[in-house]
């Protein structure tokens, strides 16, 4: 009895490590690609927010550099897609990568779609909550070496034992909005999302890049 209880207890520990070794990014065509420079493209913005595109791209820069990957300068790719009469981000990611790598030289380009971001009322809570989806593409043959999305939430940094009754929570669920839209705690929060994102120090983040000492090292995930 004490080696068939043995037996099912080891199956199912080999199930579930098997299982769980699966669950993170499978950069084997990332690593194969080893980019060493990154075109950041304008986001994609699928929300109300006209600022969302903006808040992204003033601190996306930041998670890619840190990493370990020359990011070309937003200022300047933005020049250039306008100098050349892209003025909307649907059309910059219609252009074909081969075009792109011709333009700017970059190894891959990161492709940005932002679905959620700004402040929201419901019942007796206020929330500020940016979600981004990004997709990395080698430059030299279209091949996608890595995808991921992440959300991040005000929420998260918010005291759940509030007991000040039904009437307090509504009071404060109101002023939170107020202050949360006024002081555009959104990008506060796309900070803390795009960091999530694209960090290699985070789960299913990029790889480390060639600048980054950790480079060579495994992702967190694999």
């Amino acid at each position: 009895m004490k080696l068939i209880k043995f037996v099912l207890v080891f199956s199912f520990a080999t199930l579930f490590g098997c299982t769980s070794t699966h669950n993170g990014y499978d950069y084997t065509a990332f690593r194969a690609a080893d980019p060493h420079s990154i075109l950041v493209l304008p986001p994609l913005n699928n929300t109300t927010e006209v600022i969302a595109p903006y808040s992204v791209m003033a601190q996306v820069i930041k998670p890619i550099a840190e990493s370990g990957y020359y990011v070309f300068p937003v200022a300047v790719v933005d020049q250039t897609f306008k100098n050349n009469g892209l003025t909307v981000a649907n059309d910059v990611h219609a252009v074909p990568v081969n075009k792109l790598h011709e333009i700017f030289g970059a190894d891959a380009a990161l492709y940005l779609t932002v679905s959620e971001y700004g402040t929201s009322y419901v019942l007796i809570a206020s929330e500020t909550r940016v979600t981004l989806k990004a997709t990395l593409v080698d430059l030299r043959n279209g091949v996608v070496l890595w995808q991921n999305s992440a959300t991040a939430s005000s929420d998260e940094d918010r005291d759940d034992e509030n007991n000040h009754g039904l009437f307090g929570a509504l009071v404060d669920a109101a002023v939170n909005q107020i202050f949360e839209s006024i002081a555009d705690t959104g990008f506060d929060i796309t900070g803390k999302t795009t960091d999530r994102l694209l960090s290699a120090d985070n789960y299913n983040g990029l790889l480390y890049g060639p600048r980054s000492p950790q480079y060579g090292q495994p992702a967190k995930g694999e």
